[in-house]
């Protein structure tokens, strides 16, 4: 964990770092640009400045800290064409920003060696300045989406207990959790986090696992039955003994996972540097023929003339629109999909999405409601209802809420509950109207001396379909049953659908036994199904998954989805979910709705689609006014590259690309 805080640390440095660097230089670009194009503040009667800001010094000096300070970080990619032969977008960044600096410098300094030819010295600095501020804009954009990848960590820490009451000497004492020792015998009570992984020695309680497990229900132990730290005791008292402490527990295990799964994600290969890559050596080889055709052919001064159209080469090469090509299209889809209830964490899930192969689907908080709620009711009147939803109100139990809410829309006084009674793991009792009411599973009754009868089969075939039934029982009888259970979302069907349609193979992951996630399965028309996968499982269920070559994503909501979603190539969360879930996703629905899940794929695909249309407009044209920067024209019309020429080729590349990528705001999303 030490490590991971000091990672965190770091990261949250360099984003810093990267923020100084993008506010100083936006400042010192702005500047720049007004000095390049004084035309406003001269209509505005502001010549004084206009002399102070266009003076070519000026703009030489307030370029020099946005190239080497701000700009500093793009000159790796010149590191990556010396060392190893190869070229990134840092690479071309460089070279066009270096080019139409240096050129600019000896523009100011020496403006004689272009004059004496008869050539007019033009100053580029604007250009150096634009095109590393824009690509800094991107680039902090991004850092700052991924600054957040430790809060995972830190929220899954803030989940453990933070003492437990241990039993030593016969005495109870609360002690920090860090000092609690294997063997050690613990005290649960009503309402408290478990502190340890252990064991019950005695009594009995009511466990919610879903922060772990995710399933929704609470899970029923007494003697001899396992418990994790971090869990919590809705009802019952026990005393349990301590079997893992400190970095062995499951949680502990989970949050190693998780930073495992993140360390383990390579960086994405962009579009833009696999086209630098190949378009830097071709611009290379271009820029060293114009200098050698112009000093063995060119007209007098030859040097003047070769400098001057290898440099202008090396200039147009560096689109301006290039710094916008990726982060406008990415800033548009990500503001599309937050008005649709997707919130995109980084540009990275955005592109990786619509390679997508397989989607994994969790089913408890995903596919279900995540909470139970009443599916049926055998037996019971509905002038029961009333009475039996006031018992059922008196108890914390999430079961016994689900009944009480089924029953609580009746019009009808509150009836009096007397002789409440709450058998953890069992159910209640009490009495309504002097009537004897009960409201439980079978060992309840048991315990009471009341035989089920013939609702045993149908509880049995309640069971099967996933549902837990409840017996209901008047005095000394049982009169029907309630059957509960965490319901499909209305839209679950048809999200799968539109996914199968997209070309996508869905697959559902649960903690459920094989019976009854297959009944589920079958409802939803899904074909195959990971049923019984313990929570410390599901990552290594993606990870089988991904080894068959196959681009995965997982869908989740649960604590114990985290390290799956993080192992995932895109892990995407249910924003009704835990927040830790959401931060070690890429993506967060915030609708919990799963159309959204098609939605994000279309958008991700539009998105890419702007992309790639966006990085044709940067490369556009430039690419076609390369040869005119060689000076191809000069031998029939006399004529150079025109340097307004060049400028209205970098503000139309940058206007199509900003006009291109608004287009993504009516893109159709299902």
């Amino acid at each position: 964990m030490v490590q991971s805080h000091h990672a965190n640390t770091r990261k949250a440095a360099e984003l810093q770092k990267l923020r100084q660097k993008l506010v100083a230089g936006s400042v010192l670009a702005g500047v720049v640009l007004i000095g390049a194009f004084p035309q406003p503040l001269r209509a505005m009667g502001l010549d004084g400045i206009v002399t102070v800001l266009a003076h070519p010094f000026m703009l030489f000096a307030l370029t020099v800290p946005v190239q080497f300070w701000a700009g500093s970080q793009f000159y790796q990619g010149l590191w990556l064409l010396f060392r190893y032969r190869t070229a990134d977008m840092n690479t071309l960044i460089a070279i066009g920003t270096l080019a139409a600096f240096g050129y600019s410098v000896v523009a100011t300094f020496a403006p004689q060696l272009f004059t004496r030819g008869g050539l007019q010295p033009d100053l580029y600095y604007d250009t150096a300045a634009v095109i590393i501020v824009l690509i800094l804009l991107g680039r902090y954009l991004e850092a700052r989406a991924k600054a957040g990848t430790g809060e995972a960590i830190r929220k899954l820490m803030g989940l453990q207990a933070r003492t437990a009451r241990v039993l030593r000497n016969g005495v109870a004492q609360d002690i920090p959790i860090a000092d609690v020792l294997v063997d050690d015998l613990l005290v649960v009570r009503t309402g408290e986090k478990i502190p340890v992984d252990g064991v019950i020695v005695e009594g009995s309680g009511s466990i919610d696992e879903s922060m772990v497990t995710g399933e929704s229900m609470p899970v029923e132990k007494g003697v001899h039955a396992a418990v994790v730290g971090a869990t919590v005791n809705r009802s019952g008292l026990f005393t349990m003994r301590a079997t893992k402490v400190g970095r062995d527990t499951v949680l502990q295990q989970i949050i190693r996972m998780v930073q495992e799964a993140q360390g383990s994600k390579a960086p994405i290969q962009r579009l833009a540097d696999r086209v630098s890559s190949v378009f830097v050596p071709i611009v290379f080889a271009v820029a060293i023929m114009t200098f050698g055709v112009w000093w063995a052919f060119g007209p007098a001064p030859a040097l003047t003339y070769a400098l001057l159209n290898t440099v202008a080469v090396l200039i147009i090469a560096c689109p301006c629109a290039l710094g916008l090509a990726t982060p406008t299209a990415v800033m548009v889809g990500v503001g599309r999909g937050a008005e649709r209830g997707v919130l995109i964490k980084d540009a990275e899930a955005l592109e990786l999405l619509q390679k997508i192969q397989i989607i994994v689907l969790d089913k408890t908080g995903t596919l279900t409601q995540g909470r139970p709620v009443v599916t049926d009711v055998q037996g019971v009147h509905d002038a029961q209802l009333p009475a039996i939803a006031a018992l059922a109100q008196r108890s914390t139990h999430p079961l016994a809420q689900a009944v009480a809410a089924h029953g609580a829309p009746i019009p009808t006084a509150a009836p009096v509950v007397q002789e409440f009674m709450e058998i953890a793991g069992k159910g209640i009792r009490g009495r309504v109207d002097a009537r004897m009411l009960r409201l439980g599973n079978a060992a309840l009754f048991m315990a009471d001396g009341i035989a089920v009868g013939d609702w045993e089969e149908r509880a049995r075939a309640f069971a099967e379909y996933g549902k837990t039934p409840l017996y209901v029982g008047v005095d000394d009888g049982v009169v029907g049953i309630i059957a509960v259970a965490d319901t499909l979302k209305p839209t679950s069907r048809d999200a799968i659908v539109a996914l199968r349609k997209l070309g996508l193979s869905v697959i559902m992951v649960t903690g459920d036994h094989a019976v009854t996630a297959q009944a589920i399965a079958r409802e939803l028309s899904i074909d195959r199904v990971l049923a019984e996968v313990k929570p410390e499982e599901k990552a290594a269920k993606i990870a089988e998954l991904k080894a068959t070559g196959a681009r995965v994503a997982m869908v989740g909501d649960g604590i114990n989805d985290a390290p799956a979603l993080a192992a995932a190539d895109v892990g995407i969360a249910m924003g009704t979910g835990t927040d830790v879930a959401m931060e070690s996703a890429g993506i967060t629905l915030m609708r919990g709705d799963l159309m959204a899940i098609v939605e994000a794929i279309q958008l991700s695909r539009a998105t890419l689609r702007h992309i790639v249309q966006n990085l044709f407009w940067a490369f556009g044209y430039n690419v076609i006014l390369i040869p005119v920067a060689a000076g191809v024209l000069f031998p029939f019309t006399g004529t150079l590259l025109n340097p307004m020429l060049a400028a209205g080729a970098m503000a139309f590349s940058s206007v199509s690309v900003v006009v291109n990528s608004l287009r993504l705001k009516r893109v159709r999303l299902t």
